[in-house]
């Protein structure tokens, strides 16, 4: 007789670890669940055998072949689109001239298929399917039969109050060719929904047969570990490869296990396995083969696939992980955690209970994941980046993720304090404020929202309405699939960094204020932010003296929420002003490229003879300018062009630099009376340094600036104004500024520092740098003969930054090369 094995499912309630492999492939005490079908089949005499095959089919007859393997001769059909079990079946008909025998690829089972045969033969029957009682029979079809064994009807995941008999359809079937009559070729068909009831209103023969042995559908991830613990309690009688050495105990072959490591039993090794010294293998572990398991690694109740490397330290509770996959020294999985195939968890992460994660993802060092990481790159080590919360757009940060992060920040502020929100224009801000608002709301904290505003007006808005913080949310300008959720304290400048842990634990314990209904938050919305902005903004300037000069410019808005502020503040200082891009586009999808919308403004402030162009980023905090012959400066030139101007205008005059800053600014302040305070690379530390030594101007070599006293952050607007009217106190042209300066040569170089290896490289650039001045304001600056090398690990990333400045480009990239090559020399010799 032959069997017909169905291996055509795809097993998604199985994933991530069905999700690039069919179910029937996946190993169950070391073998493929289908071997164990195959093998059951060969026990009781089926040694032919037809695959029908439909997700993944290659997969499948690669690992089978033929079956002369087994002992058997496999044939294949294969579906091309899905046709159910008994149209997958129909696919194959041609290979069935006589009685055969149907079963899932994807069970766990031991039953006498030769006493179901019997059954069939000694009834004359069309149809015999073979039965299995079942303590919980709600998640199975149940089959009602007679007291001969024939079947009165059928009744498809009852409710208890349906419960009529515990006997369930096992999927196992003994078949007639005749039941081809009752399938529609090439149509989706279902034995049990049609073909059988169809086989019962005609009165033809079908009986069931109650088997005895152990069955277990493995559909699910809990069905999956429970299938291994009943073949570790031999429930079920199967074939375990490798050796048994003690009791319960299995061991493969060429595995190597240190006699300081304890197995308690049962417990399976696959081949060529090591189990270092201290580890530990708990009750029902299962290893498959080439796993290594790190010194002092604790497993229990853990399933681990091939080829997987489990670093010191390592704990696992009740987890599943995929095959080769990399979990670094001391990580926590968690009961019913499931990692995908090669997934990377770096050292000392912690996947809490129930997580999935699936395949080729990486969990950073350090990261705690509470949620599954499905179409997410990556997860986090922490929350909170250079950008704030930010991550690919519906994807890192999901509605979800917003709503319980503005829950984790509500819960540090107290019930009825006001936050004030924004957005950009994009349609992502736009759905995610809205998770933020109902997060905050939740959480008892009412919000002030601006709808679609620019940073600094929101900013400005958090400190003038008094508000206890701010959140804006909106697309990064380098990357239109990304966002970022953004945080402000009370005085609008960016949370520090114990609030930021505040929220990354109150996010990862999920210890979330919950309100009652009659203190959930209100929202409002905060009335002329922007008029009251603007006429602060044109507060702090000589209005008259930047009217007189009357200039002509040319400024492109790119798309950005700037549009709604900046041509009110350009009208009251009289500016004649050609505008490009002045309207806020709804559906950005394109990267701000600085270089392409300054090469546009140049070109026409030479057509239009325009006094300067200038660029405002889309948030309204990157400024870029272009003088009135064309020339798109450089973020060194504009930044040493307010240097000269602040300081030649205001005597002794303060300005505030990150230490990545070309040195001519020193020189330039110096010879003008001015002074320069060095600050760390950060944003939040160069405004917090300018505020404290009472800075007239701060500025990074990034295009962003710092000016006056309207908002403690980068401000683009702000930041044109004051140019314009230090333009005009000092009479100048723009273009003469420039001509004036002195030349800076710059390289910058990002290197790959591996996270564990950042500390020790700065240490060693230290110890090396012999007689050299170095500073340690931020990261190294070794100082050198006509120049200085900076070097900087990344808070984000795993990369070490280089900027380097000499007498003469060629000094420069020598400089920063040299730096570069002794980073990967010392990350190469400490791997």
């Amino acid at each position: 007789m032959k069997a017909v094995i169905m291996a055509g499912g795809e097993g998604t309630r199985l994933r991530p670890l069905t999700s690039n492999q069919p179910k029937p492939l996946m190993p169950l005490a070391n073998r493929p669940m289908m071997e164990h079908v195959v093998r059951l089949l060969k026990r009781h005499g089926f040694d032919e055998i037809v695959v029908t095959l439909a997700f993944l089919p290659q997969t499948i007859r690669s690992a089978f072949g033929d079956g002369s393997e087994y002992g058997v001769r496999m044939a294949y059909a294969t579906e091309e689109t899905p046709l159910g079990t008994a149209g997958s079946v129909h696919n194959a008909r041609d290979q069935l001239d006589d009685t055969f025998m149907v079963i899932s690829g994807d069970v766990l089972t031991d039953i006498d298929l030769g006493a179901i045969v019997d059954a069939h033969r000694d009834r004359g029957a069309v149809a015999t399917l073979g039965l299995k009682s079942m303590e919980n029979p709600l998640e199975f079809g149940i089959v009602i039969t007679r007291p001969d064994g024939s079947i009165e009807r059928f009744l498809e995941k009852p409710t208890w109050g349906q419960v009529f008999s515990d006997t369930v359809n096992t999927g196992i079937y003994v078949l007639e060719p005749t039941v081809f009559d009752y399938i529609e070729a090439g149509a989706q068909v279902d034995f049990s929904h049609d073909v059988f009831p169809r086989l019962l209103e005609d009165g033809k023969a079908l009986f069931g047969h109650v088997a005895d042995g152990y069955w277990e559908d493995v559909g699910t991830l809990e069905a999956y570990v429970q299938a291994h613990r009943d073949v570790l309690d031999a429930k079920v009688a199967v074939e375990v490869p490798g050796f048994p050495v003690a009791e319960g105990v299995w061991l493969g072959e060429g595995t190597e296990v240190h006699p300081d490591a304890r197995i308690d039993g049962p417990v399976i090794i696959g081949d060529y396995c090591t189990v270092a010294a201290g580890a530990h293998l708990g009750r029902y572990t299962v290893l498959g083969s080439n796993v290594a398991v790190g010194p002092d690694a604790d497993l229990e109740r853990a399933v681990v696939h091939d080829n997987t490397y489990l670093g010191p330290g390592v704990r696992l509770r009740g987890a599943v992980v995929g095959r080769s996959c990399d979990l670094r020294g001391h990580v926590l999985g968690e009961e019913g955690v499931v990692l995908g195939d090669d997934c990377f968890v770096g050292e000392h992460a912690v996947l809490n209970p129930g997580v999935k994660v699936y395949p080729f993802k990486t969990v950073e060092p350090g990261a705690i994941v509470n949620s599954s990481i499905v179409w997410e790159s990556r997860g986090a080590r922490s929350l909170f980046g250079r950008q704030g919360v930010s991550g690919l757009a519906n994807v890192d940060i999901t509605p979800e993720l917003a709503c319980r992060v503005a829950m984790a920040y509500a819960t540090t502020l107290r019930k009825g304090d006001v936050v004030t929100t924004s957005r950009d224009s994009s349609r992502a801000g736009r759905a995610l404020k809205r998770a933020v608002h109902a997060g905050l709301n939740a959480a008892g904290v009412d919000v002030d929202d601006l709808e679609m505003a620019p940073v600094p007006v929101t900013r400005f808005q958090v400190r003038s309405a008094h508000a206890k913080g701010g959140i804006t949310v909106r697309l990064t300008p380098e990357d239109p699939q990304s966002v970022s959720l953004r945080f402000f304290d009370a005085d609008g400048t960016d949370i520090a960094e114990g609030v930021q842990r505040k929220i990354e634990r109150n996010f990862h314990r999920q210890d979330f204020r919950r309100a009652r209904a009659s203190e959930i938050g209100d929202i409002s919305f905060g009335p002329r932010a922007s008029e009251y902005y603007t006429a602060e903004l044109v507060r702090t300037v000589d209005v008259a003296a930047v009217a007189e000069r009357a200039f002509k410019l040319v400024v492109d808005y790119a798309y950005g929420t700037t549009a709604v502020v900046m041509p009110h503040v350009l009208a009251k200082l009289g500016a004649d002003v050609l505008s490009i891009n002045p309207f806020v586009a709804t559906a950005r999808a394109v990267t701000f490229e600085v270089a392409a919308h300054g090469d546009q403004v140049a070109e026409l402030v030479k057509t239009s003879r325009a006094d300067l162009g200038a660029v405002l980023g889309p948030d309204g905090e990157v400024l870029t300018v272009i003088d009135d012959t064309g020339r798109v400066l450089s973020p060194n030139q504009l930044l040493l062009t307010f240097v000269d101007l602040v300081t030649s205008v205001d005597e002794g005059a303060v300005v505030a630099v990150p230490v990545s800053v070309t040195s001519a600014v020193e020189e330039l302040a110096a010879a003008r009376g001015g002074s320069v305070v060095r600050t760390k690379v950060a944003a939040t530390q160069l405004v917090e340094a300018a505020t404290e030594a009472g800075a007239a101007f701060a500025a990074a070599n990034d295009g962003g600036f710092v000016v006056g006293g309207l908002v403690p952050a980068y401000d683009a607007t702000a930041a044109l104004v004051k140019l314009l009217e230090l333009l005009a106190r000092s009479g100048r042209r723009l273009s003469a500024v420039v001509d004036a300066l002195p030349e800076v040569h710059m390289v910058h170089e990002a290197v790959v520092t591996p996270w564990e290896e950042k500390g020790a490289v700065m240490r060693l650039l230290v110890e090396r740098s012999g007689n050299r001045r170095v500073e340690l304001v931020d990261g190294v600056k070794v100082f050198h003969d006509g120049g200085w090398a900076l070097i900087l690990p990344d808070p984000d990333e795993p990369q070490t930054h280089v900027w380097a400045e000499g007498r003469n480009p060629e000094g420069a990239r020598e400089l920063a090369g040299e730096y570069a090559r002794r980073i990967h020399e010392l990350v190469r010799g400490r791997g």
